[in-house]
């Protein structure tokens, strides 16, 4: 029962990694909603979940620490995502994260030109809501269950064995 559930789990981060990262470029490709790069970073949690996943099919026999690195990838993703969440309500002030652009050295009017012709998108604006949520509120949410879950699986691992 415990190896049907934690097999169940695995499967279960990897459809969710797959449909969140769909579903972010559907919402900026086709959609049209331009993210900002801190959006752009919590992308990163999903895409290595799916590339740990795929390699504990390979791997399997190191699958107890490709669980580990699930649960620390998506706690870090909880925290990012917190902080997002701060910029945009206002209780953090935006990082340098949030304005790469403006921050390298302008060598040429043509680069100054094509930048200013860029939308960049504040991390305080929120773009896109679902339901009145920001995709950041559901990424907390998200990566928050997964993390849970995949520490639960991680520590009971041994057990039932």
């Amino acid at each position: 029962m415990v190896e049907n559930s934690k097999n169940l789990l695995i499967k279960l981060i990897l459809l969710i990694s797959i449909v969140a990262l769909v579903s972010a470029f559907f919402i900026e490709y086709i959609l049209g909603h331009q993210p900002c790069n801190l959006c752009i970073l919590e992308r990163i949690p999903y895409l290595l979940a799916i590339i740990i996943i795929l390699l504990n099919y390979k791997f399997n026999h190191f699958e107890k620490y490709f669980i580990l690195s699930v649960t620390i990838i998506f706690l870090l993703a909880v925290f990012l995502s917190l902080y997002h969440l701060g910029i945009e309500l206002g209780f953090v002030q935006e990082s340098v994260v949030c304005d790469l652009k403006s921050g390298s050295n302008l060598l040429s009017k043509e680069e100054i030109l094509r930048q200013l012709q860029e939308k960049n998108v504040s991390c305080k604006d929120v773009t896109f809501k679902i339901f009145g949520l920001s995709l950041t509120n559901y990424n907390i949410l998200i990566s928050l269950l997964i993390t849970i879950s995949a520490a639960k699986v991680y520590f009971n691992y041994d057990k039932n064995k």
